[in-house]
């Protein structure tokens, strides 16, 4: 019994320190979007605490999966800036802020503060994530951020299926589906992926990971959903 107290109470030590960890970033909320639609509807429905909470809790929930749990290990960022504007799309991340756009916010009618909470973590995965100094395929760079939204449960209904999609660095769902059938062979394999692209990017990873090629890995995954 005293065995298992402590390793509970060393697991707790270190999400709290993990936490403290988060909350040692600064987290700044803009909300510039006014009056229109989707300015109001964030005020109103998930204003700035909630989206303060979302950043750090999003933070930290990245650093696990990317298990970085010491400060070497990760991107020297110090703030974080969210701001809600009325842009295209629906979010980028660039220079340590994400923008997202409140027309957007304005016109969607599911779950509102679920799918907010879920773009929130896709880009502050941009933010902490490596990228092999810029030539890490774009398609990779987006799986790994839907990736993270899909282990963090945040996943929308629209998302394709397992086994669905064209080539593995698709992006996005895509390739976020096929990531999660690699982390099934081996546990942590995203977080030693994207451990590998700090300074570089190579196909050759997978083989190194997996002792596969990417495009047999992605041939038994396709083979494994055929039915």
């Amino acid at each position: 019994m005293a065995h298992n107290t402590f390793y509970y109470l060393l697991l707790l030590l270190l999400l709290v320190t993990a936490v403290q960890a988060a909350r040692a970033v600064e987290f700044t909320v803009i909300n510039q979007a006014g009056t229109s639609r989707g300015g109001v509807r964030f005020a109103n429905d998930i204003g700035e605490d909630y989206s303060r909470q979302t950043l750090v809790s999003a933070t930290d929930f990245i650093w696990r999966i990317f298990q970085q749990s010491s400060e070497r290990e990760r991107k020297s960022v110090r703030k974080v800036t969210l701001i809600i504007e009325n842009i295209d799309g629906v979010a980028f991340a660039v220079n340590n802020e994400i923008h997202v756009n409140a027309n957007y916010l304005g016109n969607y009618s599911g779950d509102f503060r679920r799918e907010f909470t879920g773009v929130i973590y896709h880009e502050m995965t941009h933010i902490w994530q490596w990228n092999g100094n810029g030539k890490t395929p774009g398609g990779l760079i987006e799986g790994i951020a839907d990736f993270v939204r899909l282990k963090a449960n945040y996943a929308p209904s629209h998302w394709v299926k397992p086994g669905e999609g064209n080539r593995w660095d698709q992006g996005y769902d895509v390739t976020a589906r096929f990531l999660d059938y690699c982390n099934s062979l081996r546990n942590g394999f995203v977080a030693e992926l994207n451990k590998k692209t700090r300074t570089g990017y190579s196909e050759s990873f997978f083989v190194d990971l997996l002792g596969k090629t990417v495009g047999q890995l992605w041939s038994d995954y396709k083979a494994k959903f055929s039915h």
